[in-house]
């Protein structure tokens, strides 16, 4: 068998712990657009673009301190340290089976996620795809996890009736 890069058995738990509240958020953010005020604070930016009433204001700012809203950043940050947390941690028992389940589980996901950007290059045009492209960062993370934990479960179940 050969030796992957995975986390231990423990950090899929601690995974999940972050991973659940983060989604909640993000989707409480999507839906209802909503930032709390106390988490604007003065940030480091290796580059930051001011955008007022829908259009960017000329002069970025390199390298420099701005004062933003990071209720996006933290939310973004936590959802992916749970995910990652979640899809690279071994199971339990972790076998040439679930190898070959994680292999082909993110394979899949990989072909879903391109499928999926290539139909909103075709389809979604203006700011909208600026939105695409963002969702895109977590999609591969979660096909990833959510066709790997249902095949396990579906295998699982399969064992448990044969029983």
């Amino acid at each position: 068998m050969t030796k992957a890069f995975l986390l231990p058995n423990r950090y899929k738990k601690i995974g999940w712990i972050i991973l659940i509240p983060a989604t909640i958020m993000g989707i409480i953010l999507i839906i209802g657009d909503f930032e709390t005020q106390w988490f604007s604070t003065r940030v480091f930016a290796i580059f930051s673009d001011e955008i007022k009433s829908g259009q960017f204001v000329e002069g970025g700012k390199v390298f420099s301190f701005i004062h933003t809203n990071i209720t996006n950043t933290v939310v973004g940050v936590l959802f992916l340290i749970g995910a990652m947390l979640t899809a690279f941690s071994r199971e339990k028992q972790e076998d040439e089976y679930i190898e070959k389940l994680r292999l082909s589980s993110l394979l899949w996901a990989v072909w879903v996620n391109y499928l999926l950007l290539l139909l909103a290059f075709i389809f979604v045009y203006g700011f909208a795809f600026l939105n695409v492209m963002i969702y895109n960062m977590f999609t591969i993370l979660i096909i990833f996890i959510a066709r790997f934990n249902y095949i396990l479960y579906q295998n699982r179940k399969g064992v448990a009736d044969e029983k």
